[in-house]
């Protein structure tokens, strides 16, 4: 009999990795080509239900983009629909409607912890159990 990893199990592990500082311009990070500029690409995900049913109608996720995601980049920001997937506890796949949230920021302006407080909010405000993050750097050009 195989044993199956569940979501809550590895939870604590994926939130010590995304919460941990992330040094994101090195020393061994190649230089950015001629014309551009090295930033701080954050990805969000954001799910909108809870179990089988949406939480997050699309009125509530524009205020709560208004309110606290906006503020904290008011420079620009890229929100994507998606439709994402996860497995729960007794093994089902749960399907849900999503939204993904891509910012670039300059190393050092506060990215790191205006995501925290973003995901903090959402979980906080929509009931969530999480709110991924992910961090890399990118070669920029306006």
């Amino acid at each position: 009999m195989t044993k199956r990893v569940c979501w809550i199990q590895i939870a604590p592990v994926l939130a010590a990795l995304i919460l941990a500082p992330v040094p994101v311009l090195r020393a061994d990070n190649p230089p950015c080509p001629a014309g551009t500029d090295r930033f701080v690409e954050y990805r969000l995900f954001f799910g909108r239900s809870q179990g089988a049913v949406e939480t997050v109608t699309d009125a509530a996720w524009r205020e709560f983009l208004a309110e606290e995601i906006t503020p904290r980049f008011p420079d620009g920001l890229t929100v994507l629909d998606a439709a994402g997937q996860w497995r729960d506890s007794s093994g089902t796949v749960v399907r849900e409607r999503s939204k993904v949230v891509l910012v670039l920021a300059a190393p050092g302006a506060g990215g790191m912890q205006h995501t925290r407080e973003i995901a903090q909010a959402y979980r906080r405000t929509f009931g969530q159990e999480s709110v991924l993050r992910t961090i890399s750097t990118a070669c920029v050009s306006f």
